[in-house]
């Protein structure tokens, strides 16, 4: 199966979905320079090597893992994490209050609006507190398009994330996707989770209120 999602003008967006709980592991890859960053080295090495290699091909020079980017702690996230990062040698990227939780040491412990600069593109990390403690969505935003919010299981179609009928805790979550998501970019934007198919902000708009008085 074709794992190419966008051919954008300075990118490409790769996904493939792998384990039982059908984890989406996103690859963007620069098509001039080949540095690659992957989101969520969830499960399955070898197809998610195979991933790698595809990415590759996207590129009009030899392409180089440049970072492994973890959405949030959970177990589901990060089960080839160890290791890809001892076949690669990339540095990895997670949110500070999930960072010491993971199966691999992290490079890179993110906060809230922390740029990641790369040859040929850059990734903003969103903090959004609820589902996890540290959960990072990252942004890419395309010059010549819409943005890609890569939301972990922050924010799906149809609601936010699992907060475990905490009351605290999907307030928090509710909050930061509003104010750090909905109320900063358009409608036009697509938001691709960490498990099911991509929806846009302006399709999950209209719900905000119904999520709030629903309470999950």
């Amino acid at each position: 199966m074709d794992s190419l999602r966008y051919e954008l003008p300075e990118v490409t967006i790769r996904s493939i979905s792998v384990g039982e709980m059908d984890n989406n592991v996103y690859l963007l890859t620069s098509r001039k320079s080949g540095a690659q960053v992957l989101i969520d080295a969830a499960d399955d090495l070898p197809a998610i090597q195979q991933l790698l290699a595809d990415g590759a091909s996207d590129a009009a020079a030899d392409a180089q893992l440049a970072l492994i980017a973890t959405t949030h702690q959970h177990w589901d996230h990060v089960r080839a994490l160890a290791g890809l990062v001892a076949a690669t040698g990339a540095k990895t990227a997670a949110g500070t209050d999930d960072a010491d939780e993971l199966p691999a040491a992290v490079d890179v412990r993110l906060e809230h609006q922390d740029v990641g600069t790369f040859d040929g593109f850059e990734l903003t990390a969103v903090h959004l507190r609820g589902h996890t403690p540290g959960s990072i969505a990252y942004v890419y935003q395309d010059p010549a398009g819409p943005a890609h919010i890569f939301s972990g299981d922050s924010l799906f179609p149809g609601g936010v994330g699992n907060t475990d009928k905490d009351p605290e805790r999907f307030a928090s979550l509710l909050k930061d996707v509003r104010e750090r998501l909905f109320d900063v970019y358009p409608d036009a934007t697509l938001v691709h989770p960490g498990h099911g198919k991509s929806t846009t902000l302006g399709a999950e708009r209209p719900h905000l209120d119904e999520w709030q008085e629903r309470g999950w």
